[in-house]
């Protein structure tokens, strides 16, 4: 990082912590839908999610460090925590799923994450264009995206739920995929709330 001009620097890490995001996503669908090795596969989500803490830590500290930033603090700061909480998210599905002992994902559970995986990787495809805001346009159409996926998501996680209650009749089962479902359903939209970041910012450097 020391030779990479100081605005620049926000946008690496900006870049390294979307995509850490993107892997994270992508260690869970794994999980999720080639249910073997759980625990190894855990592990590799918390490793992420480790990473991201780090980038993280890094990223505050240089914010705390500059006087003139690329874009207003406040924007850099909710960016960070939003796509840190992303990230946080995924690894506490992984860590239930292993605390729990599931043997078989819910087939409403993997949609989840499938819309988790494709979330993020829009997720990244808007930082990544936060370089150049003079193509706003390509920024914005996948912050629009991502607000249609947190939209299903909504629909998926409502119809996962009344499946849960009304197929099954085991009322601990019920109660560690509902947390489940519910957490995945958070990852979705912080997703969301990344975008309204990002929005935010385009209006504000445009």
């Amino acid at each position: 990082m020391g030779l990479i001009p100081r605005e620049n620097e926000f946008f690496v890490y900006f870049e390294k912590i979307a995509q850490n995001v993107v892997e994270g996503a992508k260690a869970l669908h794994d999980l999720m839908t080639d249910f073997t090795n759980v625990p190894e596969k855990a592990k590799k989500v918390l490793d992420l999610e480790h990473e991201g803490d780090i980038l993280t830590h890094e990223i505050i500290d240089l914010l705390n460090r500059t006087f003139i930033t690329p874009l207003d603090r406040e924007d850099i700061h909710g960016l960070v925590m939003d796509l840190d909480d992303i990230l946080d998210l995924s690894e506490e599905v992984a860590d239930r799923l292993v605390m729990y002992r599931v043997t078989a994902p819910e087939a409403g559970a993997v949609k989840l994450v499938e819309i988790v995986l494709a979330s993020a990787e829009e997720v990244s495809k808007a930082i990544n264009g936060l370089r150049n805001l003079k193509r706003s346009r390509r920024v914005l159409d996948h912050c629009i995206e991502i607000n249609r996926l947190e939209n299903e998501g909504d629909r998926y996680s409502r119809e996962a739920l009344a499946s849960l209650l009304n197929d099954t009749t085991d009322a601990l089962k019920v109660i560690k995929w509902k947390e489940i479902l519910e957490t995945l359903e958070k990852a979705i939209d912080k997703c969301e709330d990344v975008a309204k970041v990002i929005e935010n910012v385009v209006v504000k450097n445009t």
